[in-house]
This record gives C-alpha cells, sequence and structure tokens, in this order.
C-alpha cells in the first residue's frame, strides 16, 4: 500500500483527482474542499496534503463492499464534521 501511495501522490492533478472519484466515490467539488480544508489547516505542501487526502478518504471510506460505482454523500456540514473527527483521530501526517 505504501508504494502504491507513494506513486499515487506524484500523478498530475486530473488523474489524482479522477483516481479520488473512483476509488472513493468523491467528485471534483468534494475533492477541492478537502484539499482546501487541510491547506487552510497547515498542509501547504502538496505531497502532505495528497497523503491526508488519501489517508482521510480511506478513513471515511464505507466498511461494506459497495462496488465501484458509490457515492459519498455529506449532509449540510458532514464533510467538515468529518474532517474535524479525522483530525482529532490521526495525526496530520507530512513528510518530515
Amino acid at each position: 500500500m505504501k508504494t502504491v501511495l507513494e506513486n499515487s501522490i506524484h500523478l498530475p492533478d486530473l488523474t489524482f483527482v479522477d483516481l479520488c472519484e473512483s476509488n472513493y466515490g468523491i467528485n471534483r467539488g468534494v475533492y477541492n474542499t478537502i484539499d482546501a480544508w487541510f491547506y487552510k489547516h497547515g498542509l501547504k505542501d502538496i505531497l502532505d496534503r495528497r497523503r491526508n487526502i488519501l489517508s482521510f478518504l480511506e478513513f471515511i471510506k464505507p466498511k461494506s463492499d459497495l462496488g465501484r460505482n458509490f457515492r459519498q454523500k455529506f449532509g449540510p456540514g458532514g464533510l467538515a464534521i468529518k474532517l474535524q473527527e479525522y483530525c482529532s483521530n490521526h495525526y496530520l501526517k507530512t513528510g518530515t
């Protein structure tokens, strides 16, 4: 998994977003919101943000096998709540 993660974080932007959509069911708008949230909370380095984005998406991934055509759904404020929950349970992973 670590090799896959390290290779994935270096993908071009559109390819990385497509990977997040196909593997985790989030669209580009949700991805951009997650990316901006991590940036505002101190992760300025893009590689650190991408590591945390993938870790966060694993954290919120449904436990049941929903197949590849599922969509993550967040109610009003739900994404921010999940991001805060992730940060309180996980130390933000940085490259240092």
